[in-house]
């Protein structure tokens, strides 16, 4: 087995973009993330076993200018005014350290900050819970499932980065959420 690229931490990070062009509004989000001066490599939705999550500070301090960054993102763009542009990362951590966590992503327009947040801890959590066994109603609330999930035992935690802004006249806005991986 390779253990080359399995990170050992990982942390969130937010922020929101605006410029007349889109391109520049991204990088813009990325400079309010702490994350601009790296090539990100976007990856899916495994957080690997042993995988500490660390705050956003520590995280920044360990990255190094151009080197490359693997990372889930979530990003939303708008171009219309008042337009709402929501971007979240949800994070679903197992009990057992063993095992692998999840994490997942929301890029969805019209939603405030509340519903993105309970939709991306819903998706990882949902998709945690059936690789351990816990299949439950799609149709439920999540403060259903949640209860359901830490009842159960098998999870730590869920958490979530969750990013949302208006679009403003005459500029892009661009939201991004991120799960940086760290290499120790």
């Amino acid at each position: 087995m390779i253990n080359g690229l399995v990170p050992k931490r990982m942390f969130l990070t937010k922020g929101v973009g605006r410029h007349k062009f889109k391109l520049k509004s991204f990088e813009d989000a990325l400079r309010a993330a702490g994350v601009a001066q790296q090539n990100l490599v976007q990856v899916s939705s495994i957080l690997p076993p042993y995988c500490k999550i660390v705050s956003r500070n520590e995280g920044i301090k360990s990255l190094q200018p151009g080197a490359i960054c693997f990372c889930v993102l979530a990003r939303c763009d708008t171009d219309e005014h008042g337009r709402l542009a929501a971007s979240s990362v949800g994070v679903a951590v197992p009990k057992d350290k063993k095992n692998w966590g999840y994490l997942s992503e929301v890029h969805e327009h019209g939603m405030n900050k509340v519903e993105a947040e309970d939709m991306a801890e819903d998706l990882a959590a949902g998709m945690l819970g059936t690789t351990l066994g816990i299949d439950l109603d799609p149709d439920l609330a999540w403060s259903e499932k949640e209860q359901a999930y830490k009842s159960s035992g098998l999870f730590v935690k869920t958490t979530n980065m969750t990013q949302t802004a208006r679009g403003q006249k005459g500029l892009w806005t661009t939201t991004v959420s991120l799960a940086v991986f760290l290499f120790d």
